[in-house]
């Protein structure tokens, strides 16, 4: 359950979760209501569609929690090697596929984070050691 705004600013770890909960729930929200032609219109010069955008939050929930905490290498998590690569679209990706993997990448980032403090040092981010800090 996630600590309300009074816990999460007397505790700097409950603060982090809560902000990064709340961001996903944005982001989540993005598909809500969207046909699967309004999710890939393109709004933009660039190849950026609303679709494609939470496609590749899904990259970086697995590349900053599943990748850099746990230490699974990108192959195994199916990432494309280039972050750019990840925003496009193939014919399989739906509304709802995409909308339920980006849940799912946000569950499992959870389970990753849970338990661990933010003074914990990680090995599998592509710059080497960090604290989740």
């Amino acid at each position: 359950m996630a600590p309300t705004f009074e816990q999460a600013f007397l505790d700097e770890r409950a603060m982090v979760v809560t902000f990064l909960d709340h961001h996903r729930a944005d982001a989540a929200a993005l598909l809500d209501g969207l046909s699967e032609e309004q999710a890939r219109r393109r709004l933009v010069a660039s190849d950026t569609t609303v679709l494609g955008l939470v496609k590749h939050l899904i990259f970086v929930q697995k590349r900053w929690f599943a990748e850099a905490i746990t230490g699974t290498r990108r192959t195994e998590l199916g990432l494309p090697d280039n972050a750019a690569h990840s925003f496009l679209l193939d014919q399989v990706d739906t509304v709802d596929g995409i909308g339920r993997g980006y849940l799912e990448a946000c569950a499992a980032s959870r389970d990753a984070f849970a338990g661990r403090s933010l003074d914990d040092v990680v090995s599998g981010n592509w710059r080497g050691d960090m604290t989740l800090r």
